[in-house]
């Protein structure tokens, strides 16, 4: 009896220490896995998200670099007309100009697009509701013949047209050019300014410009909402890009008097 006993504490004493060993060898091990796990981490490839978010950061930290960089230039007159001859002269002047009349144009062309395919979505509704008007079918499933047939005939015809011109691929690519020249060239006209005057003059112009490039922007951040389907916001966008053309052509005959005092007191380059 004693004798049985004493294995079976032998027995729970070897197990509890092979149990310790055990524990002790994991805990020990543990940093090491750590450290491998990281540098497999390290190793391996970044994603597609990570690799967009650094080169964002990057992006940032370069524009805050520039911005850094070209401030005592803006704030300081002399500096801003120490500049190279070739920015100040009627060559680089006349870039602007040049450009916002394309932009106009490009808005203009944009904009029709942008119709065209509204009116290739409200087909739709429109083929269904004339299919609706027709006569009821019979027993048999034959539907007597209307002369609604030719006109739905002539609706589907046109809305297969215009869905075969990729109107909404060319409207996005226009709306997206826009948006980045036309920002650029906004910014470029007043620095344009700065360096041959070495100050602005706030005006009808230049208000009408600084809204133009708002209402870009505000009309350009509804596209995900309207790629959702949402009528407001497509309305809204139509809205602003349609106060936009008109103070568009409304500042066309301010930037002419610009163009003929450019045209007056600078020389080529």
């Amino acid at each position: 009896m004693q004798t049985a006993l004493h294995t079976s504490i032998a027995r729970v004493c070897g197990s509890s220490r092979v149990s310790l060993r055990a524990k002790s060898q994991r805990v020990a091990a543990a940093p090491l896995r750590r450290a491998s796990i990281a540098v497999r981490a390290a190793a391996e490839p970044k994603s597609a998200a990570e690799r967009a978010e650094e080169t964002q950061a990057a992006a940032t930290t370069a524009l805050l670099v520039t911005a850094g960089l070209l401030a005592p230039l803006l704030l300081d007159a002399d500096a801003a007309q120490a500049v190279p001859e070739l920015l100040k002269g009627r060559t680089f002047s006349l870039i602007h100009p040049a450009m916002m009349f394309f932009l106009f144009g490009s808005s203009v062309y944009a904009g029709y697009l942008g119709f065209q395919w509204r009116h290739a979505r409200e087909l739709v509704g429109i083929i269904k509701e004339k299919k609706a008007q027709r006569p009821a079918a019979d027993a048999e499933g034959n539907r007597p013949s209307s002369p609604l047939d030719a006109e739905i005939s002539a609706l589907e015809a046109e809305r297969k047209n215009l869905i075969g011109q990729k109107l909404n691929e060319k409207h996005n690519n226009w709306g997206s050019m826009l948006l980045g020249l036309g920002v650029l060239m906004s910014v470029a006209g007043p620095l344009n300014t700065f360096f041959r005057t070495g100050k602005l003059f706030p005006g009808p112009h230049l208000y009408a410009g600084a809204a133009i490039t708002v209402l870009w922007a505000l009309a350009a951040s509804l596209v995900p909402a309207m790629q959702k389907g949402n009528n407001t916001a497509r309305s809204a966008h139509i809205a602003l890009n349609s106060i936009n053309v008109l103070l568009f052509a409304w500042q066309i005959p301010t930037g002419w008097e610009i163009v003929e005092k450019v045209l007056q007191f600078t020389t080529f380059p």
